[in-house]
């Protein structure tokens, strides 16, 4: 897993170092930078698949930059990975990414490193200079195919969009099942997928869904007759075997919730999961169900969410909780410490500390 990330120069974020856990749950104040956070991984993935040039001139490298290019010059990060929590073998990852004339933005440097040190930028190091892509994902070394594992994982689920005629309630191609895009919108085809090759992960995914909805009974997933390469999201409702339903009958809080229960409860856990606010439009009892899968899926993975829920932070621990607050022109981060909160817990929940602002991250 990530075992601690440093940001420089990133949108809100002047500079942190901050060390993740296998949960991660971050809570603040609109605008202080949670979003922030998250996307830095987008960004990491877009350097990644060699997409730095035209993600930067899209989104506007000045944009991407701490107050602009008038206060900052570079975006700077870098990653540690271990295997687990004792392992003294920490592979690493960092660039330095600045400005080109055109605004848009090119590696002046990217290394990669194994058995190095977290304050020496060069033992143990393997880099390049003055590139305008990655070389990490055409790299044959051993160290840079561990680092991909991750580095494909680093994708943003938001399943916010659940209008009429979003993707996540719309038909796909069969074939796009290898991973569960970020919208949802080849839910169908990865649902079908785990039904003929993984049937029982699917059977649970199916069992969760009712428990909180119990008018749905079980999926009806099959290509569809008039075009085979095509699959809808078909579902049975409970006493209703002869009437038909697809996604356009699930309310918006249920397609959610379907979509994230795949995401957590499927049998090939990506190395992380990062998801923005997966509590929006869902009832209180589905969000207790969210967070008993958030906390068994960071039994096999790590997970990163940004959420406004009282409700979810509910059922976390202290040290499952990163408060995001904004001081002096910047983005501050600090996980929360349970044996400071100890006589409080005692009477209130970490929602209820949350909602009297004896912690930080203020509502």
């Amino acid at each position: 897993m990530i075992d601690k990330i440093q940001i420089k120069g990133y949108k809100s974020i002047r500079d942190i170092t901050i060390e993740l856990k296998p949960i991660n749950i971050l809570i603040g104040a609109n605008g202080v930078g949670k979003s922030n956070f998250i996307s830095f991984f987008k960004f990491l993935h877009n350097i990644y698949e060699q997409r730095l040039q035209n993600y930067s001139l899209k989104e506007g490298a000045n944009n991407l930059l701490h107050f602009g290019r008038k206060e900052t010059d570079f975006i700077y990060g870098k990653l540690f990975f271990k295997d687990s929590p004792d392992d003294k073998n920490a592979n690493s990852y960092y660039f330095k990414s600045i400005l080109t004339e055109n605004d848009s933005l090119f590696l002046e440097k990217e290394a990669s490193g194994y058995l190095a040190e977290w304050e020496d930028d060069s033992r143990n190091y393997f880099y390049e200079s003055n590139i305008k892509e990655s070389h990490i994902k055409n790299s044959i070394s051993y160290r840079n195919k561990y680092l991909r594992f991750y580095f494909d994982s680093f994708k943003i689920y938001h399943f916010h969009d659940t209008s009429f005629s979003a993707p996540l309630r719309t038909a796909c191609q069969i074939d796009d099942n290898l991973t569960l895009r970020e919208s949802g919108s080849n839910l169908p085809a990865f649902l079908y997928y785990l039904q003929e090759m993984h049937p029982n992960s699917f059977k649970r995914i199916e069992r969760t869904i009712h428990s909180v909805a119990p008018f749905f009974e079980k999926f009806k997933l099959k290509p569809d007759r008039l075009t085979p390469d095509r699959i809808k999201l078909e579902w049975i409702e409970t006493n209703q075997p002869e009437s038909y339903f697809n996604a356009t009958h699930f309310s918006d809080g249920t397609i959610r919730f379907i979509a994230l229960c795949t995401l957590l409860m499927q049998p090939n856990l990506p190395k992380t999961i990062i998801i923005d606010e997966p509590e929006l439009g869902l009832h209180p009892v589905a969000i207790k169900k969210l967070a008993g899968l958030i906390r068994k899926a960071s039994a096999k993975t790590q997970v990163i969410i940004s959420t406004q829920s009282v409700t979810l932070v509910d059922n976390f621990d202290a040290l499952d909780i990163i408060t995001v607050d904004r001081e002096e022109k910047q983005s501050v981060f600090s996980r929360l410490e349970e044996s400071s909160l100890t006589n409080w817990l005692e009477d209130y929940t970490l929602g209820d500390l949350w909602n009297k602002n004896v912690i930080k991250g203020q509502p």
